[in-house]
């Protein structure tokens, strides 16, 4: 792939190159098309014949040169999977942009975003109890508690009322700990109702160390009969101009924090379930 990409990176060999979707042709008549002297016309199209993107035959006194598809398809598929990947209906980063757009716009005064809301709900393959050791225990909040693009470098979270929790974040590729932090929230748990409902507040830091927004977070934990349907209702207080920023991407890296959870807990059922099967078996 690398050298198709270098032979079509020459502006006259894309030229020829598009010549020759046309249909076949000489040397001298590609040079004519190309208005280039034959000589370089030549060593570009053994340029691309190397690189596998024409074929050529002598006839006669002329060296016929043609496309060969197999190589642009490849190259159009690489390309169009990439198109898909990044500017696709479910683009994070264009969704993201067009809501950070819309925030910093309506950020202009203190408290512009109090009482905003969010919900979300998620039905997970799992009992209530293993949902709530997801949302409570430290070790397994820090599997999920964070966007796609981020991971957990140091977190507290102490389930009782008046319980401390801090939040420290490293970029997901950051996997030693030698960048940068990322972002830092703190906060306290309000309520805790084992197995069914459980409440905090928690505030993203600011690079000053005052707050941008508290999140008013409350989670309702109900039993499906197959599963458990956990429904989120976040809810915006202490807004400042500074936290447009962090709004912008609630829906979105909340969201993704959740689909991490279901993830998860669906991965851990799948493996019970083979468990079973294995001792059901001897």
């Amino acid at each position: 792939m690398d050298a198709i990409l270098t032979a079509l990176a020459d502006p006259t060999r894309w030229r020829l190159v598009a010549l020759l979707a046309e249909r076949p042709r000489s040397v001298g008549v590609l040079a004519r098309l190309a208005e280039a002297r034959q000589p370089q016309t030549t060593k570009h199209l053994q340029a691309l014949e190397r690189a596998g993107i024409v074929t050529s035959q002598r006839s006669g006194q002329r060296r016929v040169y043609a496309l060969r598809s197999e190589p642009l398809r490849a190259l159009a598929a690489e390309l169009g999977r990439f198109a898909d990947a990044a500017t696709g209906p479910d683009s994070t980063f264009d969704r993201y942009g067009l809501s950070l757009d819309a925030e910093r716009f309506a950020a202009t005064e203190t408290h512009w975003a109090d009482g905003r809301t969010f919900t979300f709900t998620r039905e997970l393959a799992a009992e209530p109890e293993q949902v709530w050791r997801h949302l409570t225990e430290t070790a397994l909040l820090a599997e999920w508690w964070t966007p796609d693009d981020l991971r957990v470098g140091d977190m507290e979270f102490e389930p009782e009322p008046g319980g401390r929790i801090v939040q420290e974040y490293r970029d997901v590729e950051d996997t030693d700990g030698s960048g940068v932090v990322v972002g830092r929230a703190e906060g306290t748990v309000d309520e805790v109702v084992p197995f069914e409902r459980l409440t905090y507040r928690l505030s993203p830091l600011l690079p000053d160390g005052g707050i941008a927004f508290t999140s008013n977070v409350e989670y309702t934990v109900r039993s499906t009969g197959e599963g458990t349907g956990l429904d989120v209702r976040y809810r915006i207080t202490d807004s400042t101009v500074d936290s447009a920023d962090f709004i912008a991407g609630i829906e979105i890296g909340f969201g993704q924090s959740l689909d991490k959870l279901a993830t998860i807990l669906g991965a851990e059922a799948g493996e019970a379930k083979t468990r079973t099967r294995t001792r059901s078996s001897k």
